[in-house]
């Protein structure tokens, strides 16, 4: 499945799931573990009709009979057994007077039953939801799409969900969910791919799933390279954790346990990655509890006179560090004033410094996160630096990456989140990594500029089509019998003097991607001389993709204002002509429309305008990264990244900020500004607008309808 199609299909059962609870009255406080239970029931069950098929074919006979298939037959194969009662085609299956809720507490029950690391955390409140709602979740979930899903589609989607509640605040005010751009980037920072994993602020274990990912991403069997340990304070949470591991098929050791006052694993020095995102800013840590902690090798960082430690970061930080065994590194979310705080605070951070194993820092911008708008900084540490490089930490600030998901939210695209590894790789001398990744990028744009000779002969199938087109809007504006019909003969004639150029554009285009494309052919470039040899041969081919973009989108235009003109017409003709009219005209407008915002379309523009768009995107991707380092080495670039030495970091009040350091990035140029990224902005702008609009507008209707009016 495609990632259009998935994030068409997240975005679909979401607003179905979402519109059920919006007419049900529930509250998302409510509503959520419930959904993220029928989530669950789903997902095992299409992994275990999967696994049951291999499991029947490995049984072994005896005496021409197949034993029967136990529990142990399917975890082995990291599935969930399922009895009769808790499959999910069972449960859809429901009809009469049957209690749904109560046969949803059973399957839960026998899950729990069967799996005692699952005791107690599946949800078991379904009673106290209706049969109609609880029916129609089952039917939301048992769509054709996702019974054919397989487990990462269904892990995307859990996820995805996790995501939306926690924008609604669903659960302790949101905090339990960290965003997967933020996750992802810890992960591409500290690369965990072996030993113990530990989160002692886990909450819905998203750091272990996005770990999962990367390993499998370097082909890797994620529980022999790894075991996941976590620690959570809420109960629920830990509930959530554990469920949204199952749905992916992994385990993890996740406890109850409060991280200021204890350390339930006793990971004292023996973690390989510690990856987290802490509560930030808590106060009212007693200080007399944890004077002695020996997480605290660089002591308490600062107490009141009430007797309470003022605020809770830098506890947070000392815990982290001392939970790494001598090679350990680490990598977590923390408040943006930690870097730079003073007193008793900056003395806690002048001993991490000198230390030589504070790694990196990366500042994220603002309304990265779903329930706060504040900005933040990731924090990594590595007690395995090399000897050379102890006193030296890079500064990146990542303020200026991003990308607008709604209009309050935003995030890393995966191929940001790929280039600041990429900065990152550089730094460590990985130059093999950054060369590849740039070998990947052109291996893209090949591809795409591959498909484009095809998708444009499906457009200008359509544009040979058109001449009927008009021939038939001549008929309706006779049968209309209205007055001149100059408007429409201008835009004719525009779209005809259109046509001639973009068929020479096109062929101009062609010629230069089948050069291109043939110089490729052998193999892409893997040195940095021959990529940036091979970028510069392909400058002058993105311009053309440009061009040839601006003339499909205005020809696109231009059939759909001639429509516009012709069915404005036909509405003043003879009803009997109306309809046939109308069918004409809707049919050539659609395949000529503009995409929407996720790309969901097929129409002939839209099949035209993509392999142009994504073969501009990755050249802007190799472009970025060769315009910053066309050595294909780490130096310093303004406004982006900074390798400081101790000594700078001393002058500077020991602060980690990396905006201290790195600068202000240029202005850029009005040539470079990306006009369609902006649009793309404005878009989501609008559509955020139109959504709390109607939201407001319900509710005021809703207190219309209380006070009687």
């Amino acid at each position: 499945m495609s990632m259009q199609n998935i994030e068409a299909l997240e975005k679909r059962l979401w607003e179905a799931a979402d519109q059920l609870r919006a007419n049900s009255g529930l509250g998302s406080n409510e509503y959520f573990m419930p959904v993220l239970g029928i989530l669950f029931l789903r997902q095992a069950y299409n992994r275990y009709s999967l696994v049951a098929k291999e499991v029947e074919q490995s049984l072994p006979a005896r005496s021409g009979a197949k034993r029967l298939s136990t529990k142990d037959d399917f975890t082995k194969r990291r599935s969930i057994f399922l009895r009769e009662e808790s499959q999910f085609e069972y449960l859809v299956s429901l009809r009469g007077e049957i209690n749904t809720g109560k046969s949803l507490n059973h399957s839960m029950e026998l899950i729990e039953e069967d799996y005692e690391s699952l005791t107690g955390i599946l949800p078991k409140d379904y009673e106290a939801f209706g049969n109609d709602l609880l029916r129609s979740l089952l039917r939301i979930f048992n769509d054709e799409v996702l019974k054919k899903a397989a487990g990462d589609v269904f892990g995307r989607i859990y996820e995805y969900f996790l995501m939306k509640f926690a924008m609604q605040g669903a659960h302790d005010n949101g905090e339990f969910f960290t965003p997967p751009s933020i996750v992802q980037t810890i992960v591409n920072v500290i690369e965990p791919d072996h030993g113990i994993v530990f989160d002692p602020a886990s909450g819905s274990g998203g750091m272990f799933v996005q770990t999962s990912h990367f390993l499998e991403s370097l082909e890797k069997e994620v529980q022999k390279m790894v075991t996941f340990y976590g620690q959570e304070k809420n109960e629920t949470t830990i509930r959530i954790a554990k469920m949204n591991l199952a749905v992916h098929g992994l385990e993890g050791n996740i406890i109850k346990g409060n991280t200021f006052y204890e350390d339930q694993h006793e990971m004292l020095g023996k973690a390989d990655f510690v990856m987290t995102n802490p509560p930030f800013n808590v106060d009212g840590v007693d200080a007399e509890k944890i004077k002695s902690d020996p997480r605290l090798p660089f002591g308490l960082p600062g107490v009141n006179n009430k007797g309470t430690v003022s605020n809770g970061n830098y506890l947070w930080i000392s815990y982290f560090y001392s939970y790494l065994n001598p090679k350990g590194r680490a990598g977590f979310v923390m408040s943006s004033q930690a870097s730079s705080a003073g007193h008793g605070e900056m003395t806690v951070r002048k001993k991490m410094i000198e230390t030589g194993h504070v790694d990196a820092m990366i500042s994220i911008r603002s309304n990265f996160f779903y329930t706060r708008s504040v900005p933040c900084e990731l924090w990594f540490f590595d007690k395995a630096k090399p000897k050379g490089m102890s006193d030296k930490v890079l500064m990146l600030d990542c303020r200026n990456i991003n990308r607008k998901v709604t209009r309050k939210i935003y995030d890393f695209s995966p191929e940001q989140l790929n280039n600041i590894a990429a900065i990152v790789w550089l730094y460590r001398g990985q130059t093999e990594k950054y060369l590849k990744l740039i070998q990947d990028y052109f291996s893209e744009v090949c591809r795409e500029c591959a498909q484009i000779p095809n998708t444009l002969k499906a457009f200008d199938e359509g544009l040979r089509k058109l001449p009927d087109s008009f021939e038939t809007f001549s008929k309706m504006v006779g049968v209309a019998q209205v007055p001149d019909f100059s408007l429409g003969n201008e835009i004719i004639k525009e779209i005809k003097d259109t046509i001639k150029l973009y068929q020479k554009d096109r062929d101009k285009l062609l010629d230069g991607i089948n050069t291109f494309l043939n110089s490729q052919s052998n193999t892409l470039p893997e040195t940095n001389a021959k990529q940036l040899k091979a970028r510069e041969a392909f400058d002058p081919i993105v311009e053309k993709l440009k061009g040839l973009m601006k003339q499909v989108q205005l020809l696109a235009k231009l059939v759909i204002r001639l429509a516009d003109q012709v069915k404005t017409l036909a509405m003043n003709g003879e009803a009997s002509a109306q309809n046939a009219e109308r069918k004409e005209i809707g049919k050539l407008s659609k395949q000529f429309a503009m995409p929407r915002s996720d790309g969901a379309e097929t129409t002939l523009l839209h099949v035209a305008l993509q392999p142009l768009k994504q073969a501009v995107y990755f050249h802007k991707q190799i472009h970025w990264l060769q315009a910053k380092f066309p050595g294909a080495k780490l130096q310093d670039v303004e406004g982006l990244v900074k390798l400081i030495d101790r000594k700078t970091v001393e002058k500077n009040d020991w602060s980690l900020t990396p905006g201290r350091y790195v600068g202000v990035a240029p202005t850029d140029d009005d040539d470079d500004f990306d006009f369609e990224e902006t649009l793309r902005d404005i878009h989501v702008e609008l559509a955020g607008l139109n959504d709390e609009a109607l939201e407001l507008s319900k509710t005021i209707q809703a207190n219309f309808e209380e006070l009687g009016i």
